[in-house]
């Protein structure tokens, strides 16, 4: 996402020859296609490129270029949006073939942010070219054939994007595109003096002010000649005035004189009033996080340097190309020239958590409807204040308030309370999936929390009933695993197959206390049990772990002899087929398994008398004989 928001683009840039009854001679054009050339059949500029100066009085182009402004300038609005155009009185030439005079329209799909808002059509290889081609029905050349065609291939219903070899390009064919053929095109066009290499990014300069009173002050400050002074050491921090008036025409600063107007070094200077966007602030919190008590500087670069890189981020992926590339942009800048630190990434490692989706309700008059104002009819959903007005059900997109498809957490805590929240938002998918918001789920929660507080009445029960041996070594043994599961699905993010292991431990203790254990066996088991349910459901977890009088918590450990298995069943194959299922202790080598095998009365029929080419062993899970 960040390499897509960078925008880098290789390719070149043309300068078209144009001709016309305008005073425009040429339109220079940046391509990354440029092997595509013989397939040119039109050219195709941005509603605002410098030439439209020149159609501003003609009352159909305006009409036009008010149809482009409501063109969405996505990639994805621009992919699927219908393509218009407005021809001009100007005729492009082709730099390959002097001859070849193509007509220039002014395009919906051309973004003045991209190149410089010129593009040449290729629409044998380009969709967009395409449909623009299909509708104003200019040529359609195919110009690249697939590596599987040959060079009669031809583009019929759709464009051909993808790789293959040059064809009807004269001294560019059986070129490989475009991989070759682009780097090729662009020598032949450099040494005709007809086009130039040029790297692209669409991401351009970077702005970080705005005209709002709160936010960091810039310690700068202008003369009457606009030269910029930087603020003195000896009158930083630059404070922002307490007690403004915020009710007046754009910045408040800008209305502060005792505060704008300074003087320095006898001076008389204007205080910049632009603040910067609270983003600046987000780009480097972590460093502050490492020394949040240093008051000289923003870090101490000693404990920066012993806690950078933070080790693990988790948060939405909205976040991907806006505060996570603009925290590595800072960290590259900090490490210049920077002895003390010099970090490339600030992250280590990265985990994006998906979005909690709900579905998204219009009235009759297509405004936005939030799910506390429907009420459920016959199994329809109508609007509470006017049961006339039947509402319409659209698809589940992630909560937001502009759709007012929110539930408000208030009302979910005091419904079903904020464990049984936690519960059904871990338990739903995995936490890099989106989560379907449902009244069935969160209820479902809640009736399993209310389970597990039943489950905790019966094993108080039965530690008070303090019988004096235990039945068997089971509830260690099962814990032990229980610990391991937990412990590994919290360091992977398996959050859903962490309430998979709570659903696992309520039935494994439901049958458990019906056998006989010993007082402090139940406890030392339980109370480890409790505490792994607290990263989940920690308000049901402390208050079970009061009623059994345990304060201090920690995480508990396993015991690895005890999670390892006395007998474990070994699959034995014999060429690739199944053939027994053996009960044997767990970790024995191959020569101790072989040894086994061999008095195995199913598996000798298989192997007596033949010649044994291979074992292939997966240790305590299967051992494949090939004979």
């Amino acid at each position: 996402m960040q390499k897509n928001w960078i925008g880098k683009s290789f390719g070149c840039e043309i300068d078209f020859k144009i001709e016309g009854d305008l005073p425009v001679k040429k339109i220079k054009c940046f391509t990354t296609r440029p092997d595509t050339l013989f397939g040119f059949s039109f050219l195709a500029l941005s509603a605002d490129h410098e030439i439209s100066k020149f159609y501003k009085d003609d009352p159909k182009f305006m009409k036009f270029k008010e149809e482009c402004s409501k063109t969405g300038t996505t990639e994805e609005a621009i992919a699927v949006g219908e393509k218009i155009g407005f021809k001009t009185n100007l005729f492009a030439i082709n730099p390959f073939n002097p001859k070849q005079k193509v007509p220039v329209f002014f395009a919906n799909f051309v973004l003045m942010d991209y190149g410089f808002g010129a593009v040449f059509g290729c629409p044998g290889h380009d969709q967009r070219d395409f449909d623009f081609a299909k509708k104003y029905n200019l040529e359609i050349k195919t110009v690249v054939r697939p590596l599987d065609e040959n060079d009669n291939y031809e583009v019929t219903d759709e464009a051909y994007p993808g790789e293959g070899v040059l064809i009807n390009s004269e001294f560019l064919n059986g070129l490989k595109a475009p991989d070759v053929s682009v780097i090729e095109t662009i020598k032949i066009l450099e040494k005709k003096n007809l086009g130039l290499k040029k790297i692209n990014f669409r991401l351009k300069d970077w702005g970080v002010s705005r005209q709002r009173y709160w936010g960091c002050p810039i310690p700068v400050a202008y003369d009457e000649n606009g030269k910029i002074h930087t603020i003195p050491d000896s009158m930083l921090p630059v404070k922002l005035p307490q007690g403004i008036d915020l009710n007046v025409k754009g910045n408040p600063l800008d209305h502060i004189k005792e505060w704008k107007e300074i003087e320095i070094d006898g001076k008389k200077l204007k205080r910049e009033t632009d603040t910067l966007d609270t983003f600046v602030c987000s780009s480097w919190y972590f460093l502050r996080f490492c020394s949040p008590n240093e008051n000289n500087y923003g870090f101490n670069e000693d404990e920066a340097k012993y806690w950078m890189p933070v080790d693990q981020y988790i948060g939405g992926v909205e976040h991907a190309i806006l505060h996570l590339l603009y925290s590595r942009f800072f960290m590259r800048a900090i490490s210049i020239d920077n002895e003390k630190i010099n970090l490339k990434e600030p992250f280590d490692g990265l985990f994006t958590q998906g979005m909690v989706c709900h579905e998204t309700y219009k009235d009759p008059n297509n405004n936005w409807v939030s799910p506390d104002e429907i009420e459920i009819i016959n199994g329809k959903k109508y609007l509470k204040n006017d049961n006339s007005k039947q509402v319409k059900v659209g698809p589940s997109e992630s909560m937001s308030k502009s759709k007012k498809n929110i539930i408000d957490p208030e009302k979910i805590i005091s419904n079903y309370g904020a464990d049984a929240a936690r519960l059904f938002i871990l338990s739903d998918s995995p936490p890099e999936k989106d989560v379907q918001w449902s009244e069935e789920g969160i209820a479902s929660s809640f009736k399993f929390i209310q389970k597990l507080w039943t489950l905790n009445s019966k094993i108080i029960e039965k530690i008070e009933q303090n019988h004096s041996e235990d039945s068997d070594d089971e509830m260690s043994k099962y814990t032990n695993k229980f610990l391991k599961k937990i412990t590994d699905n919290l360091e992977n993010f398996s959050y859903n197959k962490l309430v998979a292991n709570l659903h696992e431990i309520h039935s494994f203790l439901s049958n458990q206390i019906k056998k006989n254990y010993k007082k402090d066996t139940l406890l030392e088991n339980y109370h480890k049990i409790l505490i792994t349910m607290q990263p989940v459901i920690p308000h049901f977890s402390n208050e079970c772990l009061e009623l059994i009088n345990v304060f201090n918590v920690k995480w508990p450990k396993y015991d690895e002899k005890m999670i390892k298995d006395e007998k474990i069943n070994l699959v034995i194959q014999v060429n690739g087929k199944k053939r027994n299922l053996i009960e044997i202790e767990p970790d024995k080598s191959e020569e101790e398994l072989f040894e086994i095998i061999k008095n195995d009365e199913k598996i000798n029929k298989y192997i007596q008398g033949t010649e044994i080419k291979k074992k292939i062993y997966v240790k305590n899970k299967l051992i494949n004989i090939i004979v």
